[in-house]
């Protein structure tokens, strides 16, 4: 089949479009690098499936079919990148959006979309199922990101509604791995790119706010299944492996062996307090669920960073 990958530059984007081509697909990746990367895709570079377009999913598309598959992650998705780019950011989950749902549309194609788990914003339910609605600062410094996902959301069930379009959201938590951006403002390889250079670990607030970390080639396999399933979801994909953020710098510590100390920063406006994924509906409907430790993640992290020391993503 021929699939759309949006963001397909970026992290996840990226390895997604690695999965799609292993399975023997063929992959259209359409990124505008204003976040993501060329080096992201590098390695596909000449490969006889892949092309990648540059161009901006907010702006109109015209295809050549057959297109089988529309899977939508398009946007800044760091809180240091959608805060920089809040109109983007806005414009990508609303206009863009729309504009892939129709892409789709007019070739009866199937759509997913990548949501987030910032639609549940800073939850007052533990851990967050998807029939929780969330407690989200639409006025906030996030509420860009937050609620152009949220919007998504609802024009993707608007579209399944009112044209019976094929489609699914999966909420996607925290997740981590090769060709992050060690700049990306994300604890992850905020922690390694401080650790590997021996500078202090910025812990914000007293650290004990959570986060659940799930290694990128777990989440890949969740969209994947995703994909292939008639779930129209919202459903979660992340690991309910909860740990605080000042455990999580020590482990990172640990684990590359830095002599950086942490240092602790104000917490930062509308920064969850604690975030973990309820992934029943996942098991269940999906057969998934996280296979890579949090160790065992990391250490394929740390390694590929220790190689790559300039990485761009």
């Amino acid at each position: 089949m021929r699939f759309v990958v949006t963001g397909a530059a970026g992290f996840i984007g990226s390895h997604l479009c690695d999965r799609l081509l292993a399975e023997g697909h063929d992959v259209l990746g359409i990124d505008n690098l204003l976040t993501g990367s060329r080096a992201n895709v590098a390695h596909l570079e000449g490969h006889p499936r892949f092309r990648l377009l540059v161009h901006d999913v907010c702006e109109p598309l015209e295809l050549e079919p057959p297109v089988d598959g529309v899977l939508h992650l398009a946007s800044p998705a760091s809180p240091k990148d959608y805060l920089r780019y809040p109109i983007e950011t806005l414009d990508v989950g609303s206009i863009g959006t729309r504009r892939m749902l129709e892409l789709a549309r007019r070739h009866g194609a199937r759509f997913l979309l990548s949501s987030t788990s910032e639609c549940y914003g800073d939850p007052l339910v533990h851990p967050q199922p998807e029939t929780y609605w969330g407690n989200v600062n639409p006025v906030g410094p996030r509420s860009c990101y937050d609620e152009a996902k949220r919007f998504a959301e609802a024009l993707t069930m608007a579209y399944r509604r009112v044209y019976g379009l094929r489609t699914s959201i999966a909420r996607i938590f925290n997740t981590y791995g090769p060709r992050m951006k060690l700049d990306d403002g994300r604890v992850v390889p905020t922690f390694l790119d401080q650790a590997l250079r021996g500078a202090p670990l910025t812990v914000y607030g007293d650290g004990s706010q959570t986060r659940s970390f799930c290694y990128v080639s777990d989440m890949v396999e969740g969209l994947w299944r995703l994909l292939l399933s008639e779930e129209p979801g919202p459903i979660n994909l992340g690991n309910p492996a909860e740990i605080s953020v000042l455990d999580f710098a020590q482990r990172i510590l640990e684990l590359t062996g830095s002599p950086s100390r942490i240092e602790f920063l104000p917490l930062p406006e509308d920064d969850p307090k604690r975030r973990q994924p309820e992934i029943r509906k996942a098991r269940e409907v999906l057969g998934w669920e996280p296979r890579v430790s949090l160790e065992e993640g990391l250490r394929e992290t740390i390694a590929w960073f220790r190689r790559h020391p300039a990485w761009g993503g």
